[in-house]
């Protein structure tokens, strides 16, 4: 006499199936909120107090609106000193854009050779560039500055550009992703039709790891543009000052020249509009390049 199973009827199976309760989603959505706080209060803090002049600026409410100033005072900082701050924010650009650039075709080669080519010594560089994410760049700011003055280069444009070419955690998310994304069975179809390697990283492999090479280029575009210690101990010339520095040597003004507390709040209120535009014409690239590397 055979034995027969019953299948379990859907109700069972949803009556097994656990819940989300409302405690769980009111605490999830409590620290969400607190996070979005968290990033938020100080752009708004910020945008707030770039519409006010000084007077207003301590004699209001940090937290809301008073006369609003904003684009007068935009004009007072564009054109301080011969508009000196739109010379940073060019320097900034030049440095940010230039090494994002560079940097991530670097990165992208080199984490796709570490993909997919077998060399000898491969995972020991492979290694090597994992020690190079852990490393900060405050260890390597003073180095940096030894070399670049024995070479001549200190205090120059080169001083800041080059050191910002490298990117380990490029380096890893490229391979990453070249792993994940490129098929071989691809490479070696285009390899049989004569495609030379050259030709196959860029007309495929950059095409499928186009996700991956823009969220490596948001990483470095930020790092970049935050950097603020190597062009400290590198650059003497104001000239040469990226925007952030730019905005501390001003900050560091501020008990005897007091009129630059609000020319430090307006440029630095400037100075985050390109991260914010850059985040807003590459976020779905930027969010499918993570979820790539997520699955991987």
């Amino acid at each position: 006499m055979s034995a027969v199973t019953a299948a379990p009827s859907p109700a069972a199976g949803a009556a097994t199936k656990p819940r989300e309760s409302l405690l769980s989603r009111s605490a999830a959505m409590l620290v969400m909120g607190v996070c979005t706080a968290y990033f938020l209060v100080p752009i708004w803090w910020l945008f707030v107090g770039s519409t006010k002049s000084g007077e207003q600026f301590t004699g209001t409410s940090p937290l809301w609106f008073a006369d609003v100033h904003l684009f007068g005072n935009v004009h007072d900082v564009l054109t301080y000193r011969d508009g000196i701050f739109l010379r940073w924010l060019l320097n900034s650009l030049a440095y940010t854009g230039g090494a994002a650039l560079l940097g991530t075709l670097i990165a992208g080669m080199c984490g796709y050779a570490l993909a997919k080519y077998d060399f000898p010594g491969r995972e020991t560089f492979f290694n090597v560039v994992l020690c190079g994410v852990l490393v900060p760049a405050t260890a390597l700011a003073l180095p940096l500055f030894l070399i670049f003055s024995r070479a001549g280069a200190a205090n120059t444009f080169w001083a800041v550009f080059l050191p910002s070419l490298v990117n380990p955690l490029g380096v890893y998310l490229a391979r990453v992703y070249a792993v994940a994304s490129v098929p071989d069975t691809l490479l070696d179809a285009a390899r049989l039709d004569g495609a030379g390697e050259v030709r196959t990283f860029f007309a495929i492999s950059v095409r499928l790891m186009f996700p991956g090479l823009v969220t490596i280029f948001l990483f470095h575009f930020v790092a970049v543009w935050n950097n603020f210690l190597l062009p400290l101990v590198m650059l003497s010339d104001e000239r040469l000052f990226p925007v952030t520095l730019g905005l501390y040597s001003w900050n560091t003004q501020v008990n005897q020249l007091p009129g630059l507390r609000g020319l430090v709040i307006v440029g630095s209120l400037l100075s985050v509009t390109p991260l914010v535009i850059a985040f807003l014409l590459l976020q779905r690239f930027w969010r499918s390049g993570i979820g790539t590397g997520a699955v991987r």
